[in-house]
């Protein structure tokens, strides 16, 4: 890991990932510190005469919202908000794709085609739309948010970790291991999880920026965390009507949702070239 550590800092693009990411997970756990006012305040200057949004400015260095609440404060605790739901999410969807994937390429015969006919069916249908189905069936939260991200976004990694496994199954170590009287678990555990580590370590690091930017669709939508709990979809979706009044209002979450998103993939993306031995000396 070291060794992964330090190539990834000799790439500029990736280190810039880190620095970013860094920066988004400190604000998250600093926003009680770092925001200048709490997230559900409205201040009795925070509209203009006229009640519309304040621009950016000296007191509101990112202006505030359509009810006059400062945005720095509201995109800070969206932060953690944000990161919650990816690190949940995407932690519970990897495990339950690992655990599939597993059970499924080592099992073989009609048991594993079965898993995998189940996992063929779940990846039929769009992610997005079954998310919104599932979402609007449940009272919207930010934990059953997490687990209806969860629900849809196993499928792939359990489709890699599949083909891995049944490549991992017939090698001659696990022959070997198996010509010994070695049990199942004990074959699964210390010969195949950590052949399998490389796969979740990279998309566990992908699958946040793919976690992140559903949340971010579900709660523009409307079914994703409800307010007043703020987040960055959400935050969107209540300034969507003064997009071109006060354009701020959409851009800069927009931007941070952006940054954001990019920089897991960046780190995700690297660590897929150094981890995965198929992908080595590529590019």
């Amino acid at each position: 890991m070291r060794r992964v550590f330090a190539e990834m800092t000799r790439r500029p693009s990736t280190l810039l990932a880190l620095l970013l990411i860094l920066v988004v997970v400190l604000s998250a756990l600093g926003a009680p510190w770092l925001a200048p006012f709490a997230p559900d305040d409205q201040p009795f200057d925070g509209l203009s005469l006229e009640g519309a949004p304040l621009a950016p400015g000296a007191k509101y260095w990112l202006g505030t919202d359509t009810l006059g609440r400062d945005l720095l404060s509201r995109l800070l605790f969206g932060a953690r908000t944000s990161l919650v739901i990816g690190l949940v999410a995407n932690g519970v969807a990897v495990v339950i794709g690992m655990l599939v994937g597993t059970v499924a390429g080592y099992s073989g015969g009609m048991f594993g085609g079965a898993l995998m006919r189940f996992t063929d069916l779940m990846m039929a249908f769009p992610a997005l739309l079954l998310a919104i189905v599932l979402a609007a069936l449940l009272h919207p939260s930010l934990w059953i948010v997490a687990m209806v991200i969860a629900l849809v976004n196993w499928v792939q990694v359990a489709r890699v970790v599949y083909t891995e496994t049944r490549g991992l199954a017939e090698r001659d170590f696990i022959l070997a291991e198996r010509s010994l009287g070695a049990g199942h678990g004990r074959i699964l555990f210390r010969h195949i999880a950590p052949h399998l580590m490389p796969t979740a370590i990279v998309y566990g690091t992908l699958g946040i920026a793919t976690t992140v930017l559903l949340e971010a669709t579900l709660s523009f939508l409307g079914v994703g965390v409800q307010p007043p709990q703020p987040s960055w979809g959400n935050i969107i979706f209540e300034s969507q009507s003064y997009f071109q009044a006060a354009p701020w209002l959409v851009f800069i979450p927009g931007a941070v949702i952006l940054a954001t998103a990019l920089s897991f993939n960046l780190v995700g993306d690297t660590l897929r070239d150094l981890l995965d031995p198929t992908q080595r000396g590529r590019g």
